[in-house]
């Protein structure tokens, strides 16, 4: 993420005071920001929810230059600034933003330069998408729309948790794995965005994915029982060798021996929604598909007692 030589000068030559601490300035009220840059694909995400319009936003890894769910809802003339691994310093400087966006984890070696062109904002946690719509709601003046955000998820969460164990009764909780299939190795995620919205409507992690990080790489068939749960999340690209790879581990004895794949407890999600969107509107997508999966709409009716 090495910023280049003219990029360098150009940001050399900011009048602007770089901002002290690294996780934000906010504007004040009367200085609401109205040129907004994200560099990451969950506060492109908070943006849009608040109604805001950025100029300049990163790449997605897939479906580009943006993902679907997001595309309609921006600005025609927005900037692409290249991916959130590398953004073009140059062109987001040129875009003369009020306010930037970032995450610690991707930018936190260019915050120095990035705050000479614009007070900037860097998420803690690139999933945790609640904090993230609090501080752009802050920062923008649109505490409000946040505020009301999140209001709306926490009762879709009450709904969830509430159908989910009147449906599923003793086998609530239940025990779950998320996990990518890639072309090489197979990823099962212990941390993330998905984890972070199962771990809220009280999914259970398996006892073996209690560790720290974002979990574990998987090379070898032989390893397939770390995947065993009561249900498995899979989500998967549309690529020849990722498919070839599903192929060859879901033929396998150990895959037919899982507690999941025998109960028919295997889930095809969507990568987007569940790995890569990492906001509040890719959250409600993800609860939309749980509803889905568990078939819970109807799982409570009016009149039963104890109704959601």
């Amino acid at each position: 993420m090495r910023p280049s030589a003219n990029a360098l000068l150009l940001l050399a030559a900011l009048s602007l005071q770089p901002v002290a601490g690294a996780s934000a300035q906010v504007p004040l009220p009367d200085e609401r920001p109205q040129r907004i840059v994200t560099l990451y694909q969950g506060a492109t995400d908070s943006a849009l929810a608040l109604g805001l319009e950025p100029v300049g936003v990163v790449e997605s890894w897939l479906e580009r230059p943006m993902y679907r769910y997001l595309r309609d809802e921006l600005p025609a003339d927005v900037r692409y600034l290249g991916l959130e691994t590398q953004p073009d310093l140059e062109a987001v400087a040129g875009l003369a933003p009020d306010l930037i966006v970032g995450a610690r984890y991707r930018h936190a070696g260019v915050y120095p330069l990035l705050s000479r062109i614009a007070p900037t904002l860097l998420a803690d946690s690139a999933h945790d998408f609640e904090a993230m719509l609090e501080l752009m709601g802050e920062a923008s003046g649109r505490e409000t729309e946040a505020r009301e955000w999140l209001a709306d998820w926490r009762s879709r969460v009450a709904d969830f948790r509430c159908r989910a164990e009147a449906r599923l009764g003793d086998a609530w909780p239940q025990r779950v794995s998320v996990v990518s299939f890639r072309g090489d190795h197979v990823r099962l995620y212990y941390d993330g965005f998905a984890r972070h919205v199962l771990d809220q409507l009280g999914f259970q992690r398996p006892s073996g994915q209690q560790g720290s990080g974002w979990g574990i790489k998987l090379v070898s068939r032989e390893t397939l029982p770390a995947l065993d749960a009561d249900a498995i999340f899979v989500f998967m690209r549309d690529d020849a060798a990722v498919a070839e790879l599903h192929r060859e581990w879901t033929a396998h004895p150990l895959w037919r021996r899982l507690e999941a794949v025998e109960r028919e407890r295997v889930y095809y999600v969507d990568p987007v929604i569940w790995s890569m969107g990492a906001g509040i509107l890719a959250a409600h997508r993800l609860l939309d598909e749980l509803y889905d999966h568990y078939e819970l709409h109807d799982a409570v009716r009016q009149g039963e007692s104890g109704q959601c």
